[in-house]
């Protein structure tokens, strides 16, 4: 028997019996006649204690051990004098009598603690390693216990898991797909799925009315924090449905792991925003609502006033930062490099300050007046103490610029507290998005999102205009998952794939599997898809979901660990007739 108990597990209730543990060790302490032991499993640390005077041979194999060695041993459980409060065992210690290495270990190239010496591309290379971290370790475990909330809640609303193929074929869904050579069938390629989204409406097609699936998919696109090529969605798909009913079950999902994963009670019903609305008042269409400063419109009221750089932009917009009227000129000097990093884009910045007496002093002094100025500060809603900065330009631009600005004084103020939340649903999507270069049209979430009005909305001259029956989550500036209702109907799929540029044949080579499906009794029918791992991150608090994913690739795509991607063999390309030229 390797272990009796594990390194978390015992209390003061356990004294003066026996014990045998197996673990790593965290550290060896010699202070003269005694050497103490922190042994660690997942579970937690117990400390061992070895006394030179009391077995002198035992104590000496002790004080050669390394850390993370692992070793066995037993003992009497007994109490600590310095007892430690910071860990769960720190009442009791375990006075050695037996001890086995069962395992040595060479010392680890960073330290096996809270806070390590590894910089991250080095613990990804030995990620095993990084795992046995408590930070790492939470983050896995508070993954495994929030896919199990989820499967209950679904499984109690009458969901049911099916599994969908990883070897499908390569259609286009809005981002490049990863593809498998195929050897029997030489020339032909297998594409991994970037979502079950075919298989699961082929499920409601089916009569499985309510679907689900915690499922691996792959999108070969480039790489920031919340993405990886290939990562984990809970997928589900509904019939006989509308988009409130799937808003309202999928609401209810989050509230769930809201009460059971972190103990926050969210009783209120999220708010909707449309999103013509987020766009406007926050620069994008997933906003952080756990503050205001939200972003105003100005355009009208300061053009005219022979300043160029006004009169000359498409759109004049604004945000007020309460309190911050004081911001010295070198603070707002560091905004206005700010602003000018290539990640905002913005040319410039124009602030007024609001100063407490009422006066108010801006950038512009020279060609607005002071009571001008505080036409600016009515229109913000800003009060003696704030201050106002404003953005000019292009107007998509000059709002994804204000977006970020409006992120980066909330941090400053301390507004986006850790352990609070805003959850919310955006609705009204557009339709299509207009590539401005070929004027070809795209499905802005896929080529199955009904229209907003049905199918007479697809008669519209100017497609742009047309508004998804689409809805995503987003929960503290995070998009979370979303979904729509679909297109059940083989003549409104056939008039989409027309707007997207399909010919038929292209149609039938690519869905013609779908759409023969619909003419044999396709319900209507709805789903959505969240990000489990961005759900997971954000619950851990964790900026990137690399902390939550098991082994994950870094920013490149690579694999440090196992050095993939890697070349194949000469042998295995020409087995698949594949040919890799420069």
């Amino acid at each position: 028997m390797y272990r009796t108990h594990n390194c978390g597990e015992l209390r003061i209730e356990n004294l003066n019996t026996e014990t045998t543990l197996s673990g790593w060790v965290q550290k060896v302490r010699n202070l003269g006649g005694m050497t103490f032991i922190d042994l660690r499993d997942r579970y937690g640390i117990t400390q061992l204690t070895f006394n030179m005077e009391v077995d002198k041979d035992l104590c000496e194999k002790a004080r050669k051990i390394g850390r993370e060695y692992v070793i066995k041993i037993t003992g009497n459980i007994t109490e600590r004098s310095n007892k430690n409060k910071n860990i769960a065992t720190g009442d009791i210690e375990i006075d050695v009598k037996k001890l086995e290495i069962l395992n040595a270990s060479e010392v680890p190239p960073f330290t096996i603690e809270d806070k390590t010496d590894g910089g991250e591309e080095q613990r990804m290379q030995y990620r095993y390693l990084d795992l046995r971290r408590n930070p790492v370790k939470r983050g896995l475990i508070l993954r495994h216990k929030m896919g199990q909330e989820i499967r209950k809640y679904l499984d109690t609303n009458g969901f049911i898991e099916v599994e969908t193929p990883y070897l499908i074929k390569s259609t286009p869904e809005g981002a490049r797909d990863f593809v498998v050579p195929s050897r029997m069938h030489k020339g032909s390629f297998y594409a991994l799925p970037q979502s079950p989204q075919v298989f699961k409406q082929l499920l409601m097609i089916s009569g499985y009315d309510k679907y689900f699936q915690i499922v691996k998919c792959f999108r070969d696109e480039d790489f920031r924090s919340d993405r990886q090529p290939e990562f984990t969605q809970i997928d589900c798909e509904m019939s006989f449905v509308e988009q409130e009913d799937v808003m309202n079950m999928f609401e209810g999902l989050a509230k769930h792991l809201f009460k059971e994963i972190l103990n926050y009670e969210i009783s209120y019903d999220f708010p909707v925003l449309s999103y013509d609305n987020c766009m406007e008042n926050y620069g994008n269409d997933r906003p952080d609502i756990r503050f205001g400063m939200t972003i105003k419109n100005i355009s009208e009221l300061v053009k005219g006033q022979g300043f160029k750089i006004f009169d000359e932009a498409e759109y004049i917009g604004g945000i007020c930062a309460e309190n911050c009227g004081e911001y010295s000129r070198k603070m707002l000097d560091k905004l206005v490099s700010f602003v000018k990093r290539p990640q905002v884009g913005a040319n410039g910045l124009i602030y007024v300050k609001y100063n407490k007496d009422g006066t108010l002093k801006s950038s512009v002094d020279k060609f607005y007046s002071s009571e001008e100025l505080k036409k600016w500060a009515d229109a913000m809603n800003a009060k003696p103490g704030d201050l106002l900065l404003v953005m000019s330009g292009e107007k998509a631009k000059t709002l994804s610029a204000l977006s970020i600005l409006r992120l980066e004084m909330a941090d400053r103020l301390e507004l986006r507290k850790t352990g609070t939340f805003a959850p919310l649903w955006v609705v009204d999507f557009p339709l299509l998005e207009k590539d401005e270069e070929t004027g070809t049209f795209h499905a802005m979430h896929h080529p199955f999102t009904s229209p907003k009005n049905g199918k007479k909305d697809l008669e519209n001259p100017k497609p742009e205009e047309i508004y998804a029956n689409a809805y995503d989550l987003v929960i503290n500036g995070h998009e979370i998952g979303g979904g729509s209702i679909r297109i059940h109907d083989t003549e409104m799929q056939a008039k989409m794939f027309e707007l997207l540029g399909f010919t038929k044949e292209e149609a039938d080579e690519q869905f013609g599997f779908l759409m023969n499906a619909f003419k044999y009794g396709a319900p209507p029918h709805g789903g959505a898809a969240f990000g489990f791992d961005r759900w997971v991150a954000l619950f851990n608090n964790s900026d990137s979901i690399r902390d939550v994913i098991a082994f994950p690739k870094n920013n490149a795509g690579k694999d440090l660990m196992i050095n993939s991607p890697s070349l194949l063999d000469q042998s295995q390309l020409k087995e698949l007739n594949l040919e890799v030229t420069e």
